[in-house]
């Protein structure tokens, strides 16, 4: 794999019973690369980035990241990956019982050797980068949805994986909360990121994304820049675009 390539995915197919949703995906991301995943309701962009952590398994392809083959590997080998590479659930995934502060903190207890203060520091660090210091001892049902999705993309990401995998994090906010999320992810764009940012909104990936990937009868259907996106004269395409014109 090249160098510069932080992940590859190579003719991923996957059915579930009847239903083809992959048919071979081919993708890839390079290093510091944002990639908006785009497809209709059911084209499988949640089920490809669910399968790069092994939450699904593709039924054949290859997905490439650090020189291994991650459909090959165990679940045991698989949670060391899954510390490499970020997930951002649609619903913020926090642990109910546990505060703000405590949600941040568990990977750093799990998997560093991090002291209580290093953790403290960079937990708090992290709360200023996503606008909630201050919220340290809140319970996840104290917190706004806009601050539930902040705090799980602070905890996905507090370990600094490789990549990033978001998952529709806009649905369901109103546009104050969803320019504030945008704002968050771009901040961690400007820390050099690397990940794919699944959504149906897509002012917000045209805003923050290098490239669109879009998502037609279980194939890539194209992958160019976001200029090239907008500008691209293809009907298929153009639906897209016009329906980001109109939102």
């Amino acid at each position: 794999m090249e160098t510069n390539v932080a992940l590859e995915i190579r003719n991923i197919a996957k059915a579930f019973g009847e239903k083809q949703v992959h048919t071979g995906v081919s993708l890839k991301l390079t290093r510091g690369e944002l990639v908006g995943l785009f497809g209709g309701s059911g084209t499988g962009k949640s089920v490809l980035i669910r399968s790069i952590i092994g939450l699904e398994r593709p039924d054949s392809g290859e997905i490439w990241f650090e020189g291994q083959d991650l459909t090959k590997l165990s679940e045991r080998n698989l949670t060391a990956i899954r510390r490499k590479i970020g997930f951002v659930f649609q619903n913020g995934a926090l642990f109910d019982s546990m505060s703000v502060e405590d949600n941040l903190a568990y990977p750093l207890r799990e998997h560093t050797q991090l002291s209580e203060l290093e953790i403290q520091e960079r937990v708090e660090r992290m709360l200023t980068l996503i606008d909630m210091k201050g919220s340290n001892l809140l319970l996840p049902n104290e917190l706004s949805g806009g601050m539930q999705k902040r705090a799980g993309m602070a905890r996905a990401t507090i370990l600094e994986p490789e990549i990033i995998l978001f998952d529709e994090p806009t649905a369901g906010l109103d546009p104050v909360n969803t320019k504030r999320l945008v704002d968050n992810v771009r901040k961690l764009k400007e820390k050099g990121m690397t990940g794919i940012f699944v959504t149906h909104d897509i002012p917000a990936a045209f805003e923050i994304c290098d490239k669109i990937a879009l998502l037609k009868d279980g194939k890539i259907y194209a992958f160019e820049t976001v200029d090239v996106i907008r500008r691209s004269t293809d009907s298929f395409i153009q639906s897209f675009v016009q329906g980001a014109a109109h939102k």
